[in-house]
Formats: structure tokens, sequence, C-alpha cells
């Protein structure tokens, strides 16, 4: 048992000294730490090489051009300043092949091809935690630093809030489907941290124990 299940359970026995029943079920969910650390690990590996994969796919790199084309971090990896690209925006499973050349000439496609594989990078060196947490641990610091960037779309990009047309609910705090997948990174940047401070603590234990 880790020490942070001992304390942890040690933390339980004394506000609920009494309460043998909720006692139990603390306890039970204080030793799931090691199952859900490989359960966030994983997670994390799943949705960065599946989401890394389908950035070579055109409407995934056309979605996200946008988030691209608005920010003062990357907007210079495309030819074309924003916001022209709204003429050119084909819906999923869409194919219109003018707008498709508007992609070719802007740069979309190479960008996002890049990306997706920096992205696919970053979850495999994440998933080589078993064998080198030292390279999970560069990986998950890499990641912090997407999501971060990832982020800050949301203050820079016009279509993550829901456009003032007829609704009474626009702007802000009203996300539209675009923001509301922005957000979500939070929940990536967290994971990238415990991640991180778990492959990092992983490999120094290892080096601790060959010194010996």
């Amino acid at each position: 048992m880790s020490t942070q299940s001992i304390s942890a359970a040690n933390l339980v026995g004394k506000l609920l000294p009494k309460v043998t029943g909720v006692k139990r079920v603390y306890l039970w969910a204080a030793n799931l730490n090691c199952i859900g650390m490989g359960m966030l690990r994983f997670g994390l590996v799943i949705v960065l090489l599946w989401i890394g994969g389908l950035k070579f796919a055109s409407y995934e790199a056309d979605s996200i051009v946008p988030l691209v084309a608005n920010s003062p971090l990357v907007s210079f990896l495309y030819h074309h300043r924003a916001p022209e690209y709204r003429k050119y925006m084909n819906k999923e499973g869409e194919a219109i092949r003018g707008h498709q050349q508007w992609h070719e000439s802007n740069g979309t496609y190479p960008v996002s091809y890049g990306l997706g594989a920096i992205v696919i990078i970053l979850g495999l060196l994440i998933a080589f935690h078993p064998l080198f947490p030292q390279v999970a641990a560069v990986g998950s610091f890499l990641l912090i630093g997407m999501s971060c960037v990832t982020l800050s779309f949301l203050f820079t990009t016009p279509e993550a809030w829901v456009p003032a047309l007829d609704d009474a609910h626009h702007g802000f705090p009203y996300l539209s489907g675009v923001g509301r997948l922005i957000i979500k990174d939070c929940i990536m940047l967290g994971a990238a941290i415990v991640t991180m401070a778990d492959s990092a603590r992983a490999y120094l234990n290892l080096a601790r124990n060959h010194t010996r």
C-alpha cells in the first residue's frame, strides 16, 4: 500500500472511528489511487493518439482553423489572416472543392498534420511510463504547455462564444460548441500535471534504488 493510501486511511480512521460501514467505503476509495492513476494515464494516451490521428483528416484540419487563425501565438502558421476563413469553412462531412483549395493555399492541412504528429508523439512519450518514467514526465510536461496554449484560444476565438443572433443568451459566459470543447482542456491540464508528478516520482525512486 502506498504512503498516500495509508495516510488517507489513517485520516478516515480518525474522522470516522465509530461509523464502521462508512469507514469501509472510504478505506476502499482511498486504496483506488493506483488504479485511478493508471486509468488517468491510459485515458490521456488514448485521447492523444486518437485526436492526433484525426488531425490528418481534412474535416478535423478545417475545424481548427478559427482557433489557430485568431491566436496571436500561432496565427503566423497560416498564410491568410482572420476572419477570411469564415467564407471557406466546411461542415463536417462536407467537401466543397473551392473551400478545400482555399485551405490548401492557407496551409491548413500541413499545419494540422504537424500538430497531429506532435500530439501523437506526446501520447507515445506518456505511454513510456512503465519502462522510462523520466520520458513520460517530459511528455506530460510538454502536454501542460500544449493545454495552456489550447485554453488561450478561449480568449482569442470569437467562435468560442454563442453569437448575438436572436437568442438572449450570447457572449460570455455562454460557451458555444467550440468553447465547450476548449474548456475541457482544463481537465487535460490537470491530468498532465498529475501524471508528470507521478512519473517524476517514479523516476526518482528508481534512481534512488540504483544508487544503493
